[in-house]
């Protein structure tokens, strides 16, 4: 089914723009969009990931337009946007995508890393939605769609500024949300909130553990994230959380949050920790692009999951509430009678 613009004008197919496009949950939401006939504008630093991403955006039968940017620099994240418009004209949806991190206990941390880190994912966000809201506003208009994490609201070991990044999101575009509803703007939010995936994220994240880092298992693939983004964008849902995983993750440390504290403690580190040495001369793309031909997938293709019963499981809960709970009402309802019948038989 195609894409509808959310405008309601008959113009072309919709114009959405991903950040951090060129790999991972950003390439496999290129494509996932590209499929449903929406024109893609790709932003991300290695350009040479990004032609990719276009080459497989055309194979799919739809355009895309490249924007080379840093999400941590305002000024080419407002360029991009600009540059994005002018091929396509008004931006629809732009998802807030880019990310980076540090596998790492806290003390072992620079401080200029830390900020690095906390600049791509967090501010890049900001910076995205500011490019974003500049222009939807005007028009009163589209959606912004910030990819976010289990760790949005469960915070682990060794990944302190990735989580913190995650939380300041959430409370962003919280306070956001806020000011729209305030100036009774039609331009919706909305969070979608992930498991572990197998994305290249574990093979060029900076790493100062002495193994190479892992996604905490179950893994599943980048395809299950970017069918969850695609579903927000055509669904009206203040936040999406994808996946049990992320459901239980979410809930238990808002009901125990001591306990689980203490079950990272003993848990946390080897479940992050692969038994892989890691390669101290391996670069990471923390400061600049890793050269290769990486895509959507990491190197744990063997042991990720589809999700797909998850993933329906987590984003039709509404109807599934409803008709378990009529099938229980159906089942009352006929023990009810069948033991009439049996009484009025006894009689």
């Amino acid at each position: 089914m195609n894409l509808k613009r959310n405008n309601g004008t008959n113009r072309e197919s919709p114009v959405v723009v991903v950040t951090g496009a060129g790999a991972g949950v950003g390439r496999a939401t290129v494509r996932e969009f590209a499929r449903n006939g929406a024109r893609l504008g790709l932003i991300g630093r290695d350009p040479h990931r990004l032609k990719q991403a276009a080459n497989e955006v055309r194979e799919l039968g739809s355009e895309a337009v490249i924007a080379v940017a840093d999400v941590a620099d305002a000024d080419q994240v407002e360029a991009a946007a600009v540059r994005i418009e002018a091929v396509f004209g008004a931006i629809d949806i732009w998802i807030n995508n880019a990310m980076a991190t540090i596998y790492s206990p806290f003390e072992e941390i620079s401080a200029d890393d830390y900020k690095r880190a906390t600049e791509v994912t967090y501010l890049g966000a900001v910076y995205g939605t500011m490019a974003a809201l500049k222009r939807m506003k005007a028009r009163d208009c589209g959606l912004i769609i910030q990819v976010g994490s289990a760790l949005a609201y469960r915070a682990i070991p060794l990944q302190s500024p990735y989580c913190g990044a995650k939380f300041a999101i959430r409370g962003f575009t919280d306070a956001l949300r806020s000011e729209l509803l305030h100036d009774r703007s039609k331009v919706r939010l909305t969070m979608v909130h992930m498991p572990a995936l197998n994305t290249p994220q574990f093979d060029w994240g900076k790493n100062q553990m002495p193994t190479r880092p892992q996604p905490v298992p179950p893994i599943f693939k980048p395809e299950m994230a970017a069918k969850a983004i695609f579903w927000a964008s055509r669904h009206k849902r203040r936040e999406v959380y994808v996946g049990w995983p992320t459901w239980k993750a979410i809930w238990a440390n808002k009901l125990f949050p001591g306990l689980i504290d203490r079950y990272l403690a003993r848990t946390g580190y080897e479940g992050q920790e692969s038994r892989e040495p890691a390669d101290p001369l391996s670069p990471d793309n923390l400061w600049e692009p890793v050269e290769g031909d990486f895509a959507a997938h990491g190197r744990f293709d063997k042991s990720a999951k589809p999700g797909i019963a998850q993933l329906w499981l987590t984003l039709y809960r509404e109807p599934l509430t409803v008709g378990l709970l009529a099938a229980g009402l159906w089942a009352c309802w006929r023990l009810r009678r069948n033991s009439a019948r049996l009484k009025n038989a006894d009689r």
